[in-house]
């Protein structure tokens, strides 16, 4: 049996325009390794104290479907430094096989750490930039669990042009309390 004309012609729309998109959210979320850079040093404090706990994050990794596949991101621990949070990403899409990998920076100042401290849900943007130089905007918001503020839950939008790949996951602080 063979496949219609349009058939076809989707799925090639699809892999031309989906596929880049759920590789950078695949590779956000789910949680890679941070670099190797030096510790940051400690934040003033304002009533909740921002030291070395804040200091790196890690996010589970997740996975989100699409028309004829799932994306996978796996994000290694990002490390906070001069209010923004880096790591490395990758993205895997399947059935396809695709891959992509990257380095994507959050963008969350002292007041938005304290608000999440404090237990009160938070929006963040960021930016992805894959190893081909592709930039894919990030959007989310962090919910801390309860009372307690060093774990909770996120949700991440990716945009690969003008699609927007939802994750759900999960957060935990894993620096030095």
């Amino acid at each position: 049996m063979d496949c219609p004309a349009e058939s076809i012609l989707h799925i090639g729309w699809v892999l031309r325009r989906i596929f880049p998109a759920v590789a950078l959210m695949l590779t956000f979320a789910a949680g890679r390794g941070a670099e190797a850079d030096p510790a940051p040093a400690p934040l003033p404090s304002d009533g909740l104290p921002l030291d070395g706990r804040c200091a790196q994050v890690a996010v589970e990794p997740t996975r989100t479907s699409i028309y004829i596949g799932i994306v996978s991101l796996t994000v290694l621990p990002a490390a906070r430094r001069a209010g923004v949070y880096s790591a490395d990403y990758s993205v895997k899409v399947f059935p396809f096989f695709y891959s992509e990998h990257g380095h994507l920076s959050i963008e969350f100042s002292d007041e938005i750490l304290r608000q999440l401290l404090r237990g009160e849900a938070v929006v963040f943007a960021g930016r992805a930039t894959n190893s081909d130089g592709a930039e894919r905007r990030i959007e989310g918001r962090a919910i801390p669990d309860g009372a307690n503020a060093s774990r909770g839950k996120m949700k991440v939008r990716v945009w690969v042009g003008r699609i927007g790949l939802i994750f759900n996951t999960g957060y935990r602080f894993t620096g030095a309390e």
